[in-house]
């Protein structure tokens, strides 16, 4: 028998000629991390993230998405332990992806990570299901210890943001009692935001994938709540209110 034939050498070939699978191989990475899932439509926040992440012994990003359709199933098939997400996606609306996946994975926190005021949206996020609300510029630790909170099953908020809203349930506030911005549903907000990006009725309807008519009833709606008496008001106020919130700003298609 040729030495190579003999079937030490086969078993030893056939050894190294096996290679782990890669699911295997997240396997044994994620094993008694939790596992995180990312979705930011910013390639450079979600790569510092997953980097940050990674270098924790309890924490492993198992995948992330840019928020593009289908981010909900891609989400459920891979079902982490917490999701971290943006409000404000480049196809999509982050609040209305929350609402989604507080049906779909209903025990699966959710961890806004927003550059976006938490005065405007914390309390709106945790309506529609997040466990915690973090703006981007928070220290890494903070937003470290936030995941671990939500993953815990707790409520995340800044301090300041849990005074405010300690004070509006100890003065009873309505949303009639409200004024301003906090009268708007989200659906309005998406709305005023795309005006104040300068974008037209009908490329806001292409945006959100409604009718023409309905977003004129939106624009219709967002005069009466915030007082003001025509188009033109409406969209001065829209672009005022996106420089003071310091909300970033989506450049509309060239097609009017």
């Amino acid at each position: 028998m040729h030495p190579k034939s003999h079937p030490r050498h086969v078993a030893r070939k056939s050894r190294r000629n096996l290679k782990p699978s890669n699911a295997s191989v997240r396997s044994v990475l994620s094993a008694g991390r939790s596992r995180v899932f990312l979705v930011d439509d910013h390639p450079l926040i979600r790569r510092g993230l997953t980097s940050m992440i990674n270098q924790e012994s309890d924490l492993i990003v198992c995948g992330e998405s840019s928020g593009q359709p289908g981010t909900c199933d891609l989400i459920v098939k891979e079902h982490p332990d917490v999701i971290v997400l943006d409000l404000v996606l480049q196809n999509s609306s982050g609040l209305e992806l929350i609402k989604q996946l507080r049906v779909e994975l209903p025990d699966v926190p959710v961890l806004v990570l927003s550059m976006h005021p938490e005065t405007t949206f914390a309390e709106r996020a945790l309506r529609a299901g997040a466990s915690g609300y973090i703006m981007k510029q928070e220290a890494s630790e903070v937003i470290l210890t936030a995941l671990r909170s939500v993953i815990q099953g707790g409520i995340f908020l800044s301090e300041p943001m849990k005074v405010k809203m300690l004070q509006g349930l100890i003065e009873g506030g309505t949303q009639d009692k409200r004024f301003g911005i906090d009268r708007l549903s989200d659906r309005e907000i998406e709305v005023l935001r795309f005006l104040g990006c300068g974008f037209s009725t009908r490329q806001i309807a292409d945006k959100l994938h409604l009718s023409i008519k309905t977003i004129e009833v939106y624009r219709a709606n967002l005069k009466h709540k915030l007082r003001l008496q025509n188009g033109p008001e409406l969209v001065q106020y829209a672009i005022q209110w996106l420089h003071d919130e310091g909300g970033s700003v989506l450049i509309p298609p060239t097609n009017p």
